[in-house]
């Protein structure tokens, strides 16, 4: 169950990055009780509650795991998973350039990840 929680963990780090990403802190002061239930205000609103709540959220799967697994296998796992994750959302959603190195080494930190979780655990 450990490594499902490393899994979820990791899908809410690469969530939390995005809205990190699209989050501007300046925008806060165009939030007004005027605008707070408009398409502004939720595209202002959007990406702080994500923040928010996707970061809270990876922090309580992210212990659940740690408590199972050692820490530092949980963290390398988690970290490896969270950059491919992040790296497929980069090339899928907005069409970043992908090279074949790094396809390489993308498959090299899942190839660890399956090594940590297959004979290390």
């Amino acid at each position: 169950m450990a490594w499902i929680y490393i899994i979820i963990a990791a899908l809410l780090e690469a969530a939390w990055t995005y809205c990190v990403k699209f989050f501007k802190l300046s925008d806060l002061k165009l939030l007004s009780w005027g605008n707070f239930y408009s398409l502004q205000g939720v595209i202002i609103l959007v990406p702080i509650t994500g923040y928010l709540i996707l970061g809270l959220a990876n922090a309580w799967f992210f212990s659940l795991a740690i408590k199972q697994i050692p820490t530092a296998i949980a963290f390398a796992a988690w970290t490896g998973a969270s950059i491919i994750l992040i790296k497929l959302a980069d090339a899928l959603f907005f069409h970043e350039p992908t090279s074949w190195p790094e396809i390489f080494f993308m498959l090299m930190i899942m190839a660890g990840i399956m090594g940590l979780k297959f004979f290390a655990v």
